[in-house]
């Protein structure tokens, strides 16, 4: 524009899946935690901006008192990129909610909501949101992630009589996935459910 270059941030990434995982057998929903190296340099850039200013090309200056890695910890829909050629979205979500939470669900116990882009800023990456039904039953491990490629995750349950609350309560970093699809489970299955 008028001669002058413009420059734009992107990072090539995967898209990926993610599913909202309800446990019927106690009526909650089950959520994964983890530590997002992202977000802990972000508050670490909040708290001590001075790291940033005096970077240079080898690195940060180190911190004489670091953050304790909670500050870095979210809550998340269990999800996962899709990376593996020849697996359908939603084979590719039958593994992650094995994988990172411990229950095996099969294609049919799927429902798909929508996709959207997430990191529209950098990546531009697509998600697919999926719907899943689970209950004591279905549990086949403690879930946790592979330690082997880096997962360190914990499984969380959320009852349903506090997930609103949950979702709107600032104390507890979370992404917009959580909230958005806490409210579609309001508004298109909790008017199904039996009254208690």
């Amino acid at each position: 524009q008028n001669g002058m270059k413009k420059f734009w941030d992107f990072m090539r990434t995967h898209d990926s899946v993610s599913i909202l995982i309800f446990n019927t057998s106690r009526q909650c929903f089950v959520v994964v935690k983890q530590f997002r190296p992202a977000v802990y340099m972000c508050e670490v850039e909040r708290h001590h901006p001075q790291v940033f200013k005096n970077q240079n090309k080898e690195g940060f200056s180190s911190l004489e008192n670091p953050l304790p890695a909670v500050v870095g910890v979210t809550y998340e829909l269990c999800a996962g990129i899709v990376d593996k050629p020849g697996l359908s979205l939603e084979e590719i979500a039958c593994e992650e909610v094995l994988e990172e939470c411990g229950y095996r669900v099969s294609i049919a116990d799927l429902r798909r909501i929508t996709s959207y882009r997430s990191g529209v800023g950098v990546t531009g990456s697509r998600q697919t949101l999926f719907y899943a039904e689970v209950n004591d039953q279905m549990r086949t491990s403690g879930g946790g992630g592979q330690p082997e490629e880096g997962e360190l995750i914990e499984v969380v349950e959320i009852p349903l009589g506090e997930s609103m609350k949950f979702a709107y309560d600032e104390t507890f970093p979370k992404t917009m996935g959580v909230i958005f699809s806490f409210m579609w489970f309001h508004n298109n299955i909790a008017p199904k459910l039996p009254k208690k």
